[in-house]
């Protein structure tokens, strides 16, 4: 009679973690504007920030400003070479969003498509 050993189990592979979704994507205008913007800033800055403000009637609004350093609860999105640092507070609003920069007779500004 031939000895049976029990077979050992093999362990299972751990499920590799979903690469997370990027916030938010830049258009060429956008990116070429804030190159720029980071070109031409007073002081060192590793990007800029961009937030949420609430208030008034028209409920919330983006925020833009020069990011002097990288929190670290920030949202660290590259795009087309330039960085963008999105406040935790702003990203679940920002998810899916396309950043824009767009110049008329009137104004310039950067537009959030989502």
């Amino acid at each position: 009679m031939t000895e049976m050993t029990p077979a050992t189990p093999t362990p299972a592979a751990k499920p590799k973690p979903r690469p997370r979704p990027q916030v938010m994507k830049l258009t060429d205008a956008a990116a070429q504007r804030i190159t720029e913007l980071t070109k031409r800033a007073d002081s060192e800055i590793v990007g800029l920030r961009v937030g949420i403000k609430n208030g008034g009637c028209a409920g919330q609004s983006y925020t833009v400003e020069y990011a002097h350093e990288i929190r670290p609860t920030d949202e660290v999105v590259e795009d087309k070479g330039v960085k963008i640092l999105v406040d935790p507070k702003a990203v679940l609003f920002l998810l899916g969003t396309e950043m824009d920069y767009k110049v008329d007779k009137m104004s310039a500004q950067f537009i959030f498509n989502n």
